[in-house]
């Protein structure tokens, strides 16, 4: 199976200033950012990974693993999966493409809010989001410490 990077996308295109009714919404209880990354994962993926806590799902609020919508729940999850569903790899900035992750964070590595990247040119890469809703907003007007780019392989278990 393939991930379609084509299939994420037009899902980040279509909920990146809305919520979709089939997922909670998180931004009250910690912001809904890596919640609307997976479903963009998910729209390209087509598969869950429903092994229970390293896995990667959602059914509902109650009952998902941490890596759905937790910033370094999912980074664990996707560079450490050996399972079904999307398997990510540390790369650098210059070999992000669209439909990949990028993830930043404070000056201590601790990583807090992930990005679902739409395009990219010579310029910059630009991204969507969720709880500080942005759609081809330019990665250069964030401001971060660090920064870590997670390169979702086309190969889907």
């Amino acid at each position: 199976m393939q991930y379609n990077r084509e299939h994420a996308l037009t899902y980040a295109k279509k909920w990146a200033f809305s919520r979709n009714p089939m997922y909670y919404n998180f931004d009250n209880i910690g912001g809904d950012c890596t919640n609307f990354c997976s479903q963009c994962l998910f729209a390209g993926a087509k598969v869950m990974n429903y092994t229970p806590v390293t896995g990667w799902y959602y059914k509902n609020l109650n009952n998902r693993t941490a890596s759905w919508t937790g910033v370094e729940y999912l980074y664990n999850f996707l560079i450490n999966n050996k399972g079904v569903g999307p398997h990510g790899t540390i790369c650098d900035k210059k070999d992000i493409e669209i439909s990949d992750i990028i993830q930043l964070g404070d000056n201590y590595n601790n990583f807090y809010h992930s990005l679902f990247v739409v395009k990219k040119d010579t310029s910059d890469i630009y991204v969507a989001t969720h709880t500080f809703d942005a759609y081809n907003r330019k990665l250069s007007t964030y401001s971060y410490e660090s920064i870590r780019f997670i390169h979702i392989d086309n190969k889907i278990s």
